[in-house]
């Protein structure tokens, strides 16, 4: 499929009757929008498991650990940094998906360790999660969508 052959574009999406004024600013506001529509369908697909994509997030960096990590460490791996970290974890905690450990040396920092329970709910999630709203891409679009992405934030 070329690029021509698409049926909608980002000025259809989003009812822009005026021409852009430069493919970059086209890019910001396509990629800004994209994200919105990205979170809405990670959003839908993170309800019927009782999560959040932000807790989902959190399950995933410690799922990936390999020894506990501190509250700082887990929100620099965030996608969303601007997170209130703490109140997420509380919530994971409840839902007995995360345990807590406050450190022998130092009682302000705690250590976070994904449970059994929220390891399994991982596994469950990766498994039913089709991301079928990627379907228009192919192995290769997927490929270099991800090395274009990469290269724009590495500024090279």
């Amino acid at each position: 499929m070329t690029y021509e052959s698409y049926n909608v574009g980002i000025e259809e999406d989003i009812k822009q009757k005026r021409p852009f004024k430069s493919e970059v600013e086209k890019l910001v506001v396509n990629m800004m929008f994209t994200h919105g529509w990205i979170k809405k369908n990670l959003k839908s697909q993170c309800k019927p498991f009782g999560l959040t994509p932000k807790q989902y997030n959190i399950l995933r960096i410690l799922a990936g650990a390999d020894k506990p990590l501190t509250t700082s460490v887990i929100r620099n791996r965030m996608i969303d940094r601007m997170s209130d970290i703490t109140r997420l974890i509380d919530r994971l905690i409840l839902k007995k998906l995360v345990i807590k450990k406050v450190k022998a040396e130092d009682k302000r920092l705690v250590d976070i360790t994904i449970s059994e329970k929220g390891l399994n709910l991982v596994k469950a999630m990766r498994a039913d999660f089709t991301h079928d709203y990627m379907s228009g891409l192919d192995k290769n679009e997927v490929n270099q969508l991800n090395h274009l992405l990469d290269k724009l934030r590495s500024g090279t």
